[in-house]
């Protein structure tokens, strides 16, 4: 029986693990079907495909990209994209771009603050560095002793209201639709539990994805709750949307789930391999 894991993350944005590794856990722990999707860039899927294929997996080239929706951060994963069309790569080196001054204003608010230094100390955390983000401001702070862990140091300084938060205007939503769709992939809405919306706001935001041409949504996802499975297997039915699962997985320690460590999907989801 097939595991599936669509949703991951290497060193080439905010991960813990080269791809080569990354892969490596996912073969262990029994995954069988495993998609990359790092933030914004594709940069590891050559050498993550290689691997698993030597490894007997199935792999499918992802992508997570920064959306701006309705004033706040989104993210829509691309499966099977292909990795080299222009629209694609054009769309995410633009996002990348911003990224880079994002992480800039991030250190001056943060030096503002009686801390110096975060953009260099962030950055040696950074494999990419087109990609310091926030997971390596963290890292660098909890280091550092600003705060107990990465999660604690996100709660007192890199959140809304924090020193170190800095709103980003990233890609439309429409835009990392038609991106992904333009390179032959599937756009699935991220992780839809985490984000600060109400049921209006969800019936909006599912049903404009769902008209741009979004085919998928996580409903088993290594953020959500039992209860949430259910919420957004609901929601994927009652929008004709496909189901996808995926870890979420960063690195050892830094995750709520490791790879491969996902329930099934609730009964009635379609799911978003059958497009595969």
């Amino acid at each position: 029986m097939s595991k599936y894991d669509l949703h991951c993350h290497s060193t080439r944005s905010d991960g813990l693990l080269k791809p080569r590794e990354l892969v490596a856990r996912a073969s262990e722990r029994g995954v069988t079907v495993l998609a990359l999707t790092d933030h914004d860039d594709t940069g590891g899927l050559r050498e993550a495909s290689a691997c698993a294929e030597a490894a007997g997996m199935q792999f499918v080239n992802g992508v997570e990209v920064s959306v701006t929706w309705a004033d706040q951060t989104l993210h829509v994963v691309g499966l099977h994209v292909d990795p080299d069309h222009p629209a694609l790569a054009d769309g995410l080196a633009r996002v990348r771009s911003g990224r880079q001054r994002r992480a800039e204003d991030m250190a001056a608010g943060l030096a503002q603050a009686g801390i110096p230094g975060t953009f260099e100390g962030a950055s040696a955390y950074a494999t990419n560095p087109a990609l310091v983000g926030r997971t390596h401001f963290a890292r660098f702070l909890a280091a550092r002793g600003y705060a107990r862990d990465v999660g604690a140091v996100f709660r007192r300084y890199l959140t809304a209201g924090r020193p170190g938060y800095v709103p980003h205007q990233w890609a439309s939503l429409e835009e990392a639709v038609t991106w992904i769709r333009a390179s032959g992939g599937i756009a699935v809405l991220a992780h839809p539990g985490r984000y600060r919306i109400g049921n209006l706001q969800r019936e909006e935001l599912l049903g404009c994805f769902s008209d741009l041409g979004g085919k998928g949504v996580e409903v088993v996802t290594g953020s959500h709750t039992p209860e949430q499975h259910i919420t957004w297997g609901h929601y994927a039915q009652r929008f004709g949307l496909f189901a996808s699962v995926g870890s979420d997985f960063h690195g050892p320690g830094e995750s709520l789930r490791d790879l491969g460590s996902l329930p099934p999907l609730p009964e009635g989801c379609r799911p978003v391999w059958e497009l595969f």
